[in-house]
């Protein structure tokens, strides 16, 4: 059953194109804050079918508490994502916070017996983030920030005495510096600035920090700040004159460890030599992108993770290396490495395509792995989920005389076919389809007997800075034809049906489900565009302005008129005629990313076109469902979509 109260049912007017603007009535009804046009009632068996599938929950670590007392937790157990207290492995989930909307980053002071935390909170998915300073002691929060920009990246000094943040209250584009005092409680501007910083790391005194510059995924830049006398010094000579894309950077002792692109094609590890300000890479035989750095508080330990072909390997070692696989540690997705205070025991969460992320702990010394947090899978056994095989298909052009091969995930239902298909693209678009635990999948999989693919197609992350630039400017629609040649793959599997093919994805990967129906709407039955661009020019000129030049520095800047034709020529809302697949959109009111423009001009488009769009409105969210009532509802949608439009035909 479907236990939300459907408010109204009601009738409005979309006017269609052509010789006197015929009217044509739509027919929308709202549950909750969702409002749904063309949408058929949900029956009561999809919403039941679906039920244990939509209750698994996942488990994120933030943060070990000081004096050995637990780690600090987000995990959902109502409506959002909350902050959680666990004392022992596998003991209760204290529950911190209760907000309607979900914490995001969240930090311990680290003070023993302090019991203070600070966490961050938006309102409707409008990404504008508050930090807030929370006492378990009387359980008071008090907001630390304007209560109306966007701030994030909270971090405490090691004597826990300050907190550092960086946030748009001065002008709402550039990410200025900000200190928090423990002491006097009040916060200042510690430094202006252009663009979009954030800290890393403060040094063993609390006396600099290691801040970062971002252009683009492949281009950033690392400096030192004085806080003291809020002076910049940039970490490497010359740093400036070239294209340099830095991942991350923490203080070790008195040396510095980082990850970069600049000396090859993957993002690798160097130690930057106190002395001789000179760089030692430490991973040169490692053939894949460094991730997810963590350096101990006494700046001796360090842990990293490596993807490799999109499957997370935790290494160990000294901070100046040599450094050695965690054989002990669980294979899968590995992210927020993070060390005690102590440094004795290094936790992590680790996710794989048939368990949902959850927490432990690594011992430094033996090199054990704790489980701390085991979260539910609605029931369901972890033998009832599929893994992917790892493919790859040729593309349309040539590497070194030979096809060029794009990576695809490929989970395959039981049985014998021919299956369904949905080919599932991920967003950025520098994002990376890995194989992570996906309950939403794993339905279409075992409930839908529905194959998904879930392609890497060129200017994801992961294979090299090259393949980052494949698709960017007026190559834009080059990773529009990787779909075409997944189509060709998916034409020459007999397991698979052709004539049953749809396209999913979000973001940036809504704009390729809306480019990929309009060229290639004679193999595909149907599509689900989830946030995504129908329009660059209109996209670029209404994102949020502190997105703006980031986001030209990908797809190309609208103010240039050549640059502008172009966009407008491959954009969806253009080629909307084209577009006579079944479509289904949906999308947040409040999304700072992709504003709702672009889905309320993409449905207006094609229905003018004469074609029917199903269209979902979350009146409460951003980019991207946070609410589990919203989340369930638009799940259930799109299972039924794909019964009536990919399952049955259309």
């Amino acid at each position: 059953m479907i236990y939300m109260k459907i408010s109204s049912l009601f009738l409005i007017v979309a006017w269609l194109g052509g010789a006197g603007l015929a009217q044509a009535q739509v027919a929308a009804r709202t549950i909750g804050s969702l409002r749904l046009e063309e949408i058929p009632e949900i029956p009561d068996a999809v919403a039941e079918r679906m039920l244990r599938y939509q209750n698994t929950r996942a488990a994120g670590l933030h943060d070990f508490w000081p004096d050995n007392d637990g780690i600090l937790i987000a995990t959902r157990f109502a409506e959002t994502r909350q902050l959680h207290w666990v004392k022992l492995p596998g003991g209760d989930r204290r529950q911190l916070t209760f907000l309607r909307e979900p914490v995001g980053a969240a930090a311990v002071r680290p003070v023993p017996g302090s019991r203070e935390l600070v966490y961050s909170s938006d309102k409707g998915g409008a990404e504008n983030f508050q930090l807030y300073l929370f006492s378990l002691k009387d359980g008071r929060t008090r907001l630390l920030t304007d209560g109306k920009s966007r701030h994030e990246s909270p971090l405490w000094s090691r004597r826990g005495d300050r907190l550092v943040y960086n946030g748009t209250a001065r002008n709402g584009k550039d990410f200025d510096f900000y200190v928090y005092s423990a002491d006097s409680g009040q916060s200042r501007r510690l430094l202006e600035v252009e663009g979009e910083w954030r800290p890393l790391d403060w040094s063993s005194d609390d006396s600099k920090l290691l801040v970062q510059k971002y252009i683009s995924i492949n281009e950033t830049y690392l400096y030192i700040l004085d806080v003291a006398a809020a002076k910049l010094t940039p970490l490497f000579e010359g740093q400036a004159s070239r294209k340099v894309g830095y991942g991350t950077a923490r203080w070790a002792g008195a040396g510095i460890l980082f990850t970069s692109d600049e000396a090859g094609e993957f993002t690798r590890l160097g130690y930057w030599e106190p002395g001789t300000k000179k760089v030692r890479w430490l991973t040169a035989d490692v053939p894949w992108n460094v991730e997810e750095l963590a350096v101990s508080r006494d700046g001796a330990k360090a842990a990293f993770a490596v993807n490799e072909d999109g499957l997370g390997r935790l290494y160990l070692g000294q901070a100046s290396g040599p450094f050695r696989p965690a054989d002990k540690a669980p294979q899968g997705q590995l992210y927020g490495l993070t060390f005690d205070s102590t440094g004795s025991r290094l936790g992590f969460s680790a996710s794989t395509p048939s368990s949902p992320g959850d927490v432990y702990a690594l011992d430094w010394a033996s090199g054990s792995v704790t489980r701390w947090t085991e979260s539910e899978t609605g029931g369901l056994p972890e033998e009832t989920f599929i893994a992917p095989a790892l493919i790859h298909y040729p593309t349309f052009d040539r590497v070194a005389g030979q096809p060029r091969l794009i990576p695809c995930f490929y989970y395959k239902p039981r049985g014998r076919g021919p299956f369904p298909v949905v080919v599932d693209i991920h967003g950025g678009p520098e994002g990376q389809e890995r194989p992570y635990f996906n309950s939403t999948i794993q339905y279409w999989l075992n409930e839908l007997g529905i194959a998904v693919l879930t392609p890497n197609v060129r200017g994801s992350d992961g294979y090299g800075k090259s393949y980052l630039l494949l698709d960017n400017g007026f190559k834009r629609e080059d990773s529009v034809k990787d779909i075409g040649a997944l189509l060709d793959w998916i034409a020459k599997q007999p397991e698979l049906d052709k004539t049953r093919a749809a396209v999913f994805g979000g973001s940036y990967g809504g704009y390729m489900v809306l480019s990929s129906l309009a060229h290639y709407g004679d193999r595909l039955k149907a599509g689900v565009d989830f946030v995504g661009i129908s329009n660059f020019v209109t996209f670029l000129k209404n994102t949020k302005e502190y997105r703006r030049d980031l986001r030209r520095a990908e797809y190309g800047d609208e103010r240039d008129p050549a640059m502008a034709k172009h966009l407008e020529s491959i954009s969806p809302t253009t080629n909307a005629g084209k577009i006579r697949s079944a479509l289904f959109v949906a999308q947040g009111a409040n999304d700072p990313r992709v504003p709702a423009s672009e889905a309320e001009q993409i449905v207006r488009e094609v229905r003018r076109s004469g074609n029917k769009v199903w269209f979902m409105m979350a009146g409460d969210e951003g980019h991207g469902f946070q609410k589990k009532t919203n989340r369930d509802v638009m799940g259930q949608a799109v299972s039924l979509f794909w019964e009536r439009h990919l399952i049955g035909g259309r």
